[in-house]
């Protein structure tokens, strides 16, 4: 008999879209021993939510999130919200006995993370981190790759994510160009390089990074205000392991919508995976005949390759919602005996070398993690 995990979700944007989204599509593509059902959803604008809760099929919806979370039928709650108040949500959600998934990053500061992180841990809830992007196939595979020793010993690591969000100087201040509101852009954008990189290679220690806010004023009401977020950041990189790397976030590239990519150079091969061709995975292998010098692409649509399950036939290839489709497999599949992946250990863990990159750009310096996460789970 599958059982039924009834979720609140707090928030009603892009993310709770795409949250409801896996939750229905899961149970559609393979049979799962737990179906995540969202019964009620929260919003501080009345009337945006009611028409999110209409379009998402929720028939119950609130004003107040804390009145979510306390309903009785309410089993996780799926925080969906600007990153300034993760924290806050997720330790109320956690001291009611909630199990919490919460979307990147898990919060906008360090120090709340490791409130959030606190909280799930003293009540022994379940508790995940929205890094999706671990579960599309061609990065699953990627990973798979290195684990197993087929790019050798990791020498290098290259990591970009580029959107145009910020390009234009008219786009008006809002909760994104308030870092205790929405964070950094290093937190929003590289809270997903860091952790692919920590998840593939292993824990970064040190980091030396620079930020430039190109717009520092942003209109508002008829007036201004300044801006405090970075618009671009670039970040050099040294891992536990020897390994280096370099990481570029920017929200201020034309024609460049979301495009992120992550390259693994190691003694014996390279790996390349590039966002905008996400059913792909580019492999060098050192050790090919010289004849068959280049890179290969790799179609990783095969049902041997990892996060393939229940998908498509090969040809049809699966897109970002098969990320979140994905993680839900994840999370049922675990319940209940297994913690779900990536908790809130990972998010704090990257918060925290995200937090390293930050002080390193106000301070000019190499800033080693340990600065900044102490004795905080590595």
């Amino acid at each position: 008999m599958t059982h039924s995990l009834r979720v609140g979700i707090v928030g009603y944007g892009l993310m709770a879209k795409t949250h409801t989204y896996a939750y229905r599509a899961a149970p559609q593509l393979r049979p799962v021993p737990v179906r995540f059902e969202p019964v009620a959803m929260s919003g501080r604008d009345a009337t945006a939510l009611a028409r999110a809760a209409a379009d998402y099929g929720i028939a119950e919806y609130a004003t107040d999130w804390r009145a979510i979370i306390k309903r009785t039928d309410v089993d996780v709650v799926d925080i969906c919200t600007p990153p300034g108040n993760h924290a806050e949500v997720a330790c109320a959600a956690a001291e009611l006995g909630k199990s919490v998934l919460c979307e990147k990053p898990l919060a906008a500061t360090y120090a709340d993370a490791m409130a959030a992180l606190g909280a799930v841990e003293r009540m022994g809830v379940h508790h995940a981190v929205g890094f999706n992007y671990r579960h599309l196939p061609a990065v699953a595979l990627l990973r798979e790759m290195v684990v197993a020793g087929e790019v050798g010993t990791v020498r290098l690591v290259r990591a970009t994510w580029l959107s145009d969000e910020f390009v234009d100087p008219d786009v008006p201040f809002d909760w994104r160009f308030d870092p205790t509101v929405g964070g950094s852009t290093i937190a929003d954008l590289g809270s997903h390089l860091v952790d692919l990189a920590e998840w593939v290679v292993g824990p970064i220690r040190e980091v030396s990074a620079m930020s430039s806010t190109f717009t520092s004023e942003r209109s508002v009401a008829g007036s201004s205000r300044h801006v405090a977020v970075d618009d671009a950041s670039c970040v050099l990189v040294r891992f536990d392991s020897g390994a280096q790397g370099t990481m570029e976030v920017a929200k201020v590239v034309p024609r460049r919508p979301c495009d992120f990519t992550v390259e693994i150079n190691g003694t014996a091969g390279t790996l390349l995976f590039s966002y905008s061709r996400l059913n792909e995975l580019w492999f060098g292998d050192g050790r090919d005949d010289a004849r068959l010098y280049g890179m290969r692409r790799i179609r990783v649509e095969h049902p041997q390759h990892p996060e393939t399950a229940g998908w498509w036939p090969i040809g049809q290839g699966v897109g970002y919602g098969a990320s979140f489709v994905n993680q839900v497999f994840s999370m049922a599949d675990a319940w209940p005996e297994r913690p779900w992946q990536p908790g809130f250990d990972v998010g704090a863990r990257v918060a925290g070398v995200c937090a390293a990159m930050e002080r390193s750009a106000a301070e000019h310096r190499w800033v080693d993690v340990a600065e900044v996460v102490g004795d905080g789970p590595a």
